[in-house]
């Protein structure tokens, strides 16, 4: 099959580069070339950048392509001797005009990939947890001005989005180093006040420790700010922590959640979870385990531990691959668990939901997905779909006329399965 020509931006780890590759693609205008975002958070994730980049070669032999981000920034001599690959741009560097040889203003476009938008705040570390690359490869801390997010999101709603996510990679940290020090509250009641038309706003991973009183506050009793947190916890275990360098203890991290919940129980708790860091014995590890129920998290990611070159933590007393994957698998399990019970918790009630490709299914506030049950199939694309009518009848917010896609529509949960929820249009 042939690929038509034009710009491919290939995004790969965190939401951040989700919402960096939408400026990229702005940035290339038409011109014929494939872009791979790459990330190092792991191993694994440096593996499947090499992996898509070969892939993106096998599809498009002739096309000039490009590889960025993390992976390719800590690394790049190794990418710039892959055979696939025609250049390396730094990741300082892969937002700006001049390495894409773009002119003017970067366009502010909404995604038709994605039924939400991603807008990044903030990116880079000062913090140095001993396991992680981040500052290698994108440097210190940098925050976006508030008035540049405000203007960017105003123009994604004006463009018929409802969801917008914000991303960065230390968020709580924002605005240390703006004029004023605002902090990521401040930030979110400014995109509040200012663009009154934003129906959802969803905050993508944080640190728990700095949810300070005014963000709790606006996560806690803000109806349009979403009832869904990402905490970067990683461990369960206070010594680990420490040797982690990170800045909370394991009671930390369960007295906030219970805040949360307290304040605005339909909160839904995602976390990172390392199994198998350097050092982990098993009572370690149970602790970690058990934080899965005491922190009631129900979108666990699980990530075993791999040595990243050059991080203190892979200079550490290691602990065997096979009981990291056994670790993992105990995590993955636990937190399956936990999630399935909480979804058929949802069993019987209505909820608002954001449509998604391929206009079938989508997600609840607290981010649980949901398969719609069709009773009546989409029309062709030449009249509006049975989304789009439903969403005009119960006056539900306007998405597309032609797939109901970036609709938000009230769905009746009829069941659910260990993944997903079922529902139909109420």
């Amino acid at each position: 099959m042939s690929i038509a020509p034009g710009p491919e931006v290939i995004s790969l780890g965190c939401r951040l580069n989700i919402a960096e590759s939408e400026t990229i693609r702005g940035l290339l205008g038409d011109r014929d070339v494939v872009v791979v975002n790459s990330c190092a958070v792991t191993a694994e994730a440096v593996k499947q950048t090499r992996q898509a980049i070969r892939r993106a070669r096998r599809a498009r032999p002739s096309v000039r392509l490009v590889v960025t981000g993390c992976a390719a920034t800590i690394d790049a001599p190794a990418f710039i001797a892959m055979g696939e690959v025609d250049a390396v741009v730094d990741n300082a560097a892969k937002l700006m005009p001049a390495s894409w040889q773009a002119r003017g203003a970067t366009p502010i476009a909404a995604s038709t990939d994605h039924a939400r938008a991603f807008v990044a705040v903030q990116t880079g570390c000062d913090h140095a947890c001993t396991f992680c690359t981040i500052p290698a490869g994108r440097g210190a801390s940098r925050s976006e001005p508030a008035g540049s997010v405000i203007d960017r999101i105003a123009a994604l709603v004006d463009t018929g989005k409802r969801e917008v996510v914000l991303t960065g990679v230390d968020m709580t940290s924002y605005g240390h180093d703006l004029p004023g020090a605002p902090t990521l509250g401040s930030l979110v009641e400014r995109i509040l006040r200012h663009v009154p038309a934003l129906e959802r706003l969803r905050l993508s991973s944080i640190d728990s420790i700095e949810i300070d009183d005014r963000l709790f506050v606006l996560v806690t009793q803000e109806a349009r700010v979403m009832p869904h947190l990402h905490l970067s916890l990683q461990a369960g275990d206070d010594l680990i922590l420490k040797r982690m360098r990170r800045r909370h203890l394991r009671a930390d991290a369960v007295r906030i959640v219970e805040r949360l919940k307290t304040a605005r129980p339909e909160i839904a708790i995602g976390a990172d979870l390392i199994a198998g860091f350097p050092t982990e014995d098993a009572r370690a590890f149970a602790n970690t385990l058990a934080l899965i129920d005491d922190c009631d998290i129900v979108h666990g990611h699980i990530f075993p531990y791999s040595p990243r070159p050059g991080t203190p933590a892979a200079r550490m007393p290691q602990v065997d691959r096979e009981t990291i994957r056994s670790r993992a698998a105990q995590l993955r399990t636990a937190a399956g668990a936990s999630k399935a019970a909480w979804l058929k918790r949802l069993i019987g009630t209505t909820q608002w939901v954001l449509i998604e490709k391929p206009g079938d299914r989508g997600h609840t506030p607290a981010f649980a997905e949901v398969r719609l049950l069709l009773s009546v199939r989409p029309e062709p694309v030449e009249g509006p779909s049975f989304l789009a009518t439903a969403d005009r009848k119960n006056g539900a917010s306007t998405g597309s006329v032609r797939t109901g896609i970036g609709c938000v529509v009230p769905v009746r949960i009829t069941a659910a399965t260990d993944t997903h929820l079922i529902g139909t249009l109420a």
